[in-house]
């Protein structure tokens, strides 16, 4: 076993890939203000982190990104979002010193990480809390109660216009048109559809029979679309469709709020916050591993079950102090309250608990460089 070994330069992504902006981008971001704070600690730490994943962290890797850097005028963070799938595997692959991403490490890439980062192997701290929106365009309507059945037929294939009577009878006194739905998913792997279609198997048994995965049933017929932004703009521009997405990313689509126990909750920062409280962590990982198991069928009054936990993942050790010494700030800037914040006023996700972040900073704080 070896310890991820980079230096100072990344073997697989180019930098020129990694720079991270809108332009030409087809995943989420915010327009709103990338944070940073001047208040800031100084900080010696110095070199360039390379990082690729989650689109969904986009808005969020802005504002840390501008924060951080501001903090820290001798450090670069380089971030590609191509998808959590990609980045876990390019971090596997040696080629980025961390990764966002929507789904903790599974078991087969949990044991992997062991050949890369060490005997240790890697580390899932959760960076970003965030409700994924089911959104909508239906001219007119705003707001839809529904029950996780009736979502699952509707993604499903099984309920195809929006004035189905399992649509209407959850949604006195709005005028629901007859309107074919046209259904949008996710073309390329994603920790969004696999967040999504988790609750739906557990919310939804019945109707959902699919195995949880990060890719699309390929027997549902439907649109799809590369990464966060192609689902919203293909959404925006078809009327009746839905999609599911990063709250951060949906705009001015219309959101469903979605049935728990016998209340429907919309979709808030807070209420994504209390169905993260709620949630247990993974068994069989090591001691200081953060990976989180939802309860997607929660009946907690309050509690936005489709919620996505978007995790960073670090090696618990590198080749040299440098690179540990920039992991563990920028991880730490991360977690931090300012950092939280900083994503929160670009991305709208929720802010990790005081507990969290104190177990996030005890797991940042144990990597090292490898002996």
């Amino acid at each position: 076993m070896k310890a991820l070994r980079f230096g100072r330069a990344a073997a697989v992504i180019s930098v020129a890939a990694l720079a991270l902006t809108a332009c030409g981008s087809d995943n989420a971001v915010n327009s709103g203000s990338e944070g940073g704070s001047s208040s800031a600690p100084e900080s010696t730490v110095s070199g360039t982190l390379t990082g690729a994943g989650a689109s969904s962290q986009q808005a969020a890797m802005t504002a840390w990104k501008a924060g951080f850097e501001e903090a820290n005028p001798d450090a670069t963070i380089q971030y590609s979002p191509d998808g959590s799938g990609a980045g876990r595997e390019a971090f596997l692959a040696q080629g980025v010193q961390f990764a966002g991403s929507d789904a903790y490490l599974d078991e087969e890439e949990y044991a992997a990480a062991m050949e890369v980062c060490g005997p240790e192997g890697a580390i899932n701290i959760p960076g970003y809390v965030s409700p994924i929106a089911v959104a909508f365009n239906i001219p007119g309507v705003d707001t839809l109660n529904l029950d996780a059945p009736t979502i699952a037929a509707i993604f499903k294939g099984d309920i195809t216009n929006w004035n189905d009577e399992a649509i209407v009878s959850q949604n006195d006194g709005a005028e629901l048109p007859d309107l074919p739905i046209t259904v949008v998913h996710r073309a390329d792997e994603s920790g969004t559809t696999e967040n999504f279609v988790e609750y739906l198997a557990a919310a939804a048994p019945d109707e959902w029979t699919y195995e949880v995965s990060g890719d699309w049933p390929a027997d549902i017929v439907a649109e799809n679309a590369q990464g966060t932004n192609g689902v919203v703009s293909t959404t925006s521009s078809t009327e009746g469709a839905i999609t599911y997405a990063d709250a951060s990313a949906v705009g001015d689509l219309g959101q469903v709020s979605v049935k728990v126990g016998e209340e429907y909750v919309a979709l808030s920062s807070e209420a994504a916050a209390k169905a993260v409280e709620v949630a247990t962590p993974v068994e069989g990982r090591g001691e200081l591993d953060m990976s989180l198991d939802l309860e997607r069928d929660t009946t907690e009054s309050g509690a936005y079950p489709i919620v996505l936990v978007s995790y960073h993942l670090y090696c618990t050790e590198y080749d040299d102090q440098e690179t540990v010494d920039l992991v563990k700030a920028f991880g730490s800037y991360v977690i931090s309250e300012e950092g939280q914040q900083a994503a929160a006023d670009s991305a709208g996700n929720a802010l990790l608990s005081e507990t969290l972040r104190e177990q996030a900073q005890e797991a940042i704080d144990s990597i090292k460089v490898a002996s």
